[in-house]
């Protein structure tokens, strides 16, 4: 096949997929779909259809943090031991919470809950993974480097089929479901913010004292501030402040956070809600082992909760 009859065919196809004829059925269930659900199919360009299934609930993500330098310092079949005893414990503590796996790529796991008591098995799930992480991978993994983050979210996410069914050797390539939707990419930005050091800076800035008749008052400007309000006199030559009840200044150093530290486990305000109106007497919200925290994830504008949750019984 030529390039041209290449661009010709994926263009009829493109055409097909895109036109008002092709019709999408979309089944809500309450239950986390399986890549051979036959209620979910790939795109049929002969009867230009398609079938997917839409399911509300809770979404999580944990992958290793610095797994670029944890690379980098180890031996590859070092690392490649890792991964495993890493996946396969998040895998083993989803199961243990009715979690689903949908998908891995690297270190990082994706669990989806079934509808029922989802914000519940999605907070302890992460509370056993945190755990597991804390007091098992690293009293084994003898460098003890191994810290994880953990982003929760809830929302409708859709389940499709991309592509097209493939036989022989390549067919366990095209099965994985398509994940669709806000709470995926929500509970992703939580998971690559979570347990993050606080991101700090020096800075200079000027302590400027002004005399308004009652005795100096000291207030703190940032440089740019204070060099604004200066100005040049050239007969006689000099600079002058711009104010005149300035009277002295000093510069000092000073600590900026630009990031603050956040804890392992974050997640959106739906989730926590969502678990407070079916707990709201548990430790977790009597005791306040779940807090706000000021964080900006992209797309989403409404409050982060977090906390370092764990299971001490996981600590033997």
């Amino acid at each position: 096949m030529t390039l041209k009859d290449l661009g010709a065919d994926i263009a009829a196809e493109v055409e097909t997929m895109l036109s008002g004829d092709f019709t999408i059925t979309v089944t809500q269930t309450n239950t986390v779909p399986h890549s051979d659900d036959g209620a979910i199919t790939f795109p049929n360009l002969d009867s230009k259809e398609q079938a997917c299934k839409i399911v509300e609930t809770c979404v999580l993500f944990i992958d290793i943090r610095r797994s670029t330098e944890l690379n980098l310092r180890h031996r590859p079949h070092t690392v490649a031991k890792l991964y495993s005893s890493f996946v396969r414990c998040m895998v083993r503590c989803a199961e243990q919470f009715h979690g689903h796996v949908r998908g891995i790529i690297g270190d990082r796991v994706m669990v989806m809950f079934d509808q029922n008591n989802c914000f519940s098995n999605a907070i302890h799930t992460a509370a056993a993974m945190n755990s597991v992480s804390q007091y098992i991978i690293n009293r084994h993994f003898k460098h003890g480097e191994v810290e994880c983050g953990i982003g929760i979210d809830h929302g409708r996410m859709l389940a499709t089929k991309t592509g097209f069914r493939r036989h022989g050797v390549q067919r366990h390539n095209y099965r994985s479901l398509v994940w669709l939707g806000r709470p995926a990419n929500v509970a992703s930005k939580l998971t690559d913010i979570a347990n993050k050091k606080a991101e700090q800076q020096w800075r200079t800035k000027a302590c400027v004292a002004y005399d308004y008749g009652s005795g100096w008052q000291w207030r703190d400007e940032s440089l740019d501030q204070f060099v604004s309000n200066l100005r040049p006199q050239y007969v006689p030559s000099r600079v002058e402040h711009t104010s005149p009840w300035f009277g002295s200044f000093f510069t000092s150093s000073e600590l900026v956070t630009l990031r603050p530290a956040t804890p392992p486990i974050l997640m959106t305000k739906t989730v926590y809600d969502g678990y407070r109106a079916v707990y709201p007497d548990s430790d977790v919200i009597r005791k306040g082992w779940i807090q706000p925290y000021a964080v900006n994830v992209p797309g989403y504008d409404d409050q982060i909760y977090g906390g370092n949750l764990v299971y001490h019984d996981l600590n033997q």
